[in-house]
């Protein structure tokens, strides 16, 4: 297993189901973004964890350059690819039986699908260290393997360890050569140049992240059982600050939430519940018939957040059954805003990426990432109307759930957002 996630059925079940045993457990490096599994696949298979020698893990075994496992006719080769992290790895397959050049390569973060994996972890001072030390991971290691190598990156699109990962689950090193535009500059010094230069986010929860996968996380066991709540239940916790987490959809959201609650759509929730949701306060989760929740609960716990209480039994209608005050956010279509984007007492704010923004934006906006609100709340007005738009009103409307939860009442969010303003053949603005 490489870079196992927390919730480890699957590689059980799959193991199990195939006549097989988990002997070994890689781990390409100390991951940001989610809660690595392997303790706890050790602990349920016995298999030893082994991982980069550069970094000071609590548990497993160090692995070096050429060390080499074997699995029957499969070799599998320990490739030192610093970089990303100083102890990052990767991992070249070869079937013997078949020949002996490299079949596969397990590159945890040094290499995406369309991308390179960010260098900003040890400060801005030695991002130029780091971009070098990835240019040689990639063009004297990853490359060098050949065209028809199957390139398995450690993570896909959505992923804030890259800025712009391709929606493919795995490429070939061919193909990434030919498409991928971070492989394309003529000299090292040009690529070290772009990766000093690249503007990306680093979300608080990438702290607890680091320290789970290199001090150990605690046994899941078994995902959370999620207690459904009544109505009066939900009210007594949340005055005792659990965290409400709606996970409708916009639209059913900006029709009538309950107080204090923020929204994140469900599928939503794994990118961006670790910028606003805290480890010690419970979360209780919201959704229109509590239906569907499973994958809610996935998302959280490879996140960390054991803390997941419960959710409203019987969904959002149980609320407004019982005759509960019912709060409302406004929305705005892209004609409404085109309306009243001149109005002199109107703060328009665009919450999406700063690539994003550099490509056009709406004459009149102001830029905070999504991410980044809750450290920039002090520029952003409470005293005047706040429109909010992203790329199509989801991200939006996370923002003015927030807000809304943070003092702020005059707020909008615009439906469709940027997709729609250029669908309508609304200006942009280009610097």
């Amino acid at each position: 297993m490489v870079d196992p996630r927390r919730d480890i059925e699957v590689y059980l079940d799959l193991a199990e189901s195939n006549g097989l045993d988990i002997n070994y457990i890689f781990e390409t490096h100390r991951n940001e973004d989610y809660v690595i599994g392997s303790l706890e696949l050790a602990e349920a298979t016995g298999a030893e964890i082994f991982h980069g020698k550069n970094l000071n893990f609590q548990y497993g075994t160090p692995t070096s350059e050429g060390n080499i496992f074997h699995m029957g006719t499969v070799e599998l080769e320990v490739l030192e690819t610093p970089g990303h992290t100083l102890e990052s790895i990767s991992l070249a397959v070869r079937d013997l039986s078949a020949s002996d050049d490299v079949q596969m390569v397990f590159t945890g973060d040094v290499i995406f699908a369309g991308e390179t994996g960010r260098i900003d972890f040890y400060g801005i001072d030695r991002r130029p260290q780091m971009a070098g030390l990835l240019y040689e991971s990639i063009f004297q290691k990853i490359l060098p393997l050949g065209d028809g190598v199957i390139l398995c990156p450690a993570h896909g699109a959505g992923s804030v360890c890259g800025a712009d990962i391709r929606e493919q689950d795995y490429t070939t090193v061919g193909y990434e050569k030919k498409t991928n535009p971070q492989l394309q500059f003529a000299s090292k010094d040009d690529f070290v140049d772009f990766k000093i230069s690249e503007e990306l986010y680093t979300p608080p929860y990438f702290k607890k992240m680091e320290f789970y996968n290199q001090n150990g996380v605690p046994a899941l066991g078994m995902l959370p059982h999620l207690r459904p709540m009544p109505v009066k239940f939900l009210k007594d916790w949340a005055q005792r600050g659990a965290q409400v987490l709606d996970v409708r959809k916009p639209t059913s959201y900006a029709g009538g939430h309950i107080p204090g609650s923020l929204n994140i759509w469900e599928e939503g929730v794994a990118a961006f519940a670790g910028w606003f949701l805290n480890y010690e306060d419970p979360i209780i989760l919201v959704d229109d018939q509590s239906h569907g929740l499973l994958e809610v609960k996935l998302a959280l716990a490879r996140l960390g957040f054991d803390n997941i209480h419960g959710y409203l039994a019987n969904g959002f209608p149980s609320w407004y059954l019982h005759a509960e005050h019912v709060d409302k956010l406004n929305l705005w279509t892209v004609h409404d805003l085109k309306k009243h984007q001149d109005d002199s007492d109107l703060f328009l704010l665009d919450v999406r990426k700063i690539d994003d923004w550099k490509k056009g934006y709406i004459e009149g906006a102001h830029h905070i990432y999504l991410g980044e609100i809750p450290l920039k709340m002090k520029e952003i007005p409470h005293d005047i109307p706040l429109v909010v738009y992203c790329d199509s009103g989801y991200k939006s409307t996370i923002a003015c759930s927030f807000l809304k939860n943070n003092g702020y009442t005059h707020l909008t969010s615009v439906v469709g957002s940027m997709t729609a303003w250029e669908k309508a053949g609304y200006p942009v603005v280009n610097d």
